[in-house]
């Protein structure tokens, strides 16, 4: 054969084996691992003490979420899911929003349930810290070393710049456990006993 009807050829054998390979890919297996099992198993749009029994964590921390002590939990009770990785995993770090809109809440400072230009602008002007015009990494680390000096200012109650156990215990009781995002920083370990 000549160089010039080889050229065809080759060009459907080609196009025959990615036409393969894409039938095969689209007729393999999808996720082998199977979906975690849903936590309201009935549907009935709440989950009571058995559904939760199925899930360790849940079942461990039912008495405390079930806020109005009727035995389920009601939408508004359920934890809100954490992100994957260590800033929201999504693609806007750790600010987008919670299943109940909390980056766009945190924005909307009139609660008229828009973000006018002004809003907008005034969290823009606190998050570049270093007011460059531009929010950066130096900023993000500028803004995080400013959430732990508060935190730590908040939770040294006697100003002495340490934490006591007490000191350490009553932040965490009193809400600031919680160490990822704007609600401050990892709290400082104690020393090992020597």
């Amino acid at each position: 054969m000549t160089q010039t009807h080889r050229k065809p050829l080759l060009l459907l054998a080609m196009l025959l084996a990615t036409s393969a390979t894409g039938l095969a890919l689209a007729a393999a297996p999808a996720d082998p691992k199977p979906a975690p099992a849903r936590l309201d198993a009935n549907n009935d749009g709440v989950v009571d003490r058995q559904e939760a029994a199925a899930h360790s964590r849940m079942a461990q921390r039912f008495d405390e979420l079930d806020k109005n002590k009727d035995g389920k939990l009601q939408r508004e009770e359920m934890p809100q899911p954490r992100h994957a990785g260590r800033h929201g995993g999504g693609r806007h770090g750790g600010m987008h929003g919670q299943r109940d809109g909390g980056f766009m809440r945190g924005m909307d400072t009139d609660h008229d349930g828009r973000i006018s230009a002004a809003e907008y602008q005034a969290n823009f002007t606190r998050l570049d810290v270093n007011k460059d015009g531009y929010i950066d990494q130096a900023d993000r680390q500028a803004r995080a070393e400013q959430r732990r000096a508060e935190w730590f200012a908040k939770a040294d109650t006697n100003k002495d710049g340490k934490l006591s156990p007490a000191e350490l215990e009553a932040a965490r009781n009193d809400g600031h456990r919680d160490h990822r995002g704007p609600r401050g920083p990892v709290p400082p370990q104690a020393p090992a006993a020597k």
